[in-house]
């Protein structure tokens, strides 16, 4: 077993708005940004995400409840880079019972979040700011969850047929 395999699965989270949920179980936001740091004093760095989607590909990564192997929701549609950080579209699986639950919790307000799970692949720590700079990173899923780590990012569109965001 190689070295990167010992690692700890880690996690960031990332608030998503919940009107921005459609009828059909579709969204779409910001899984990560780029160069932001988060509570945890982490900042993920643009291409840290690139190889791995390569990779895995969005089948390859799982759509889970708060972390959770055993509460998968939904499949991810599609996960990109751009210049703002890791974009995704998912659609929660409305015919398993939890998802419909947190369809239901995300219509009304009081789920929020979104988080990446991964093993850092190849990291720097910054001793005089504290910070650890994420450069390539192993993503093996995004969850929805309660406690986002990153209140910057949010959901930017949601509906039946997906366009291009608009970036601010």
């Amino acid at each position: 077993m190689s070295d990167l395999h010992r690692l700890p699965l880690e996690s960031k989270l990332l608030p998503l708005q919940p009107s921005r949920i459609a009828v059909d179980g579709s969204f779409e936001g910001y899984a990560s940004l780029f160069r932001i740091p988060d509570l945890g004093k982490d900042v993920v760095e643009p291409g840290a995400f690139r190889d791995s989607i390569a990779r895995r590909g969005p089948s390859g990564v799982k759509l889970l409840w708060q972390h959770d192997p055993a509460e998968p929701l939904g499949r991810w549609l599609s996960l990109a880079e751009d210049s703002r950080g890791l974009f995704v579209r998912g659609k929660l699986s409305l015919a398993v019972a939890r998802a419909r639950e947190i369809y239901a919790l995300m219509r009304e307000g009081a789920i929020d979040g979104l988080s990446i799970g991964f093993r850092p692949e190849k990291a720097r720590n910054e001793p005089r700011s504290g910070l650890r700079r994420l450069e390539r990173v192993d993503l093996w899923e995004v969850s929805i969850v309660t406690f986002p780590m990153l209140p910057q990012a949010r959901i930017s569109a949601v509906k039946t047929a997906f366009r291009k965001p608009a970036f601010a």
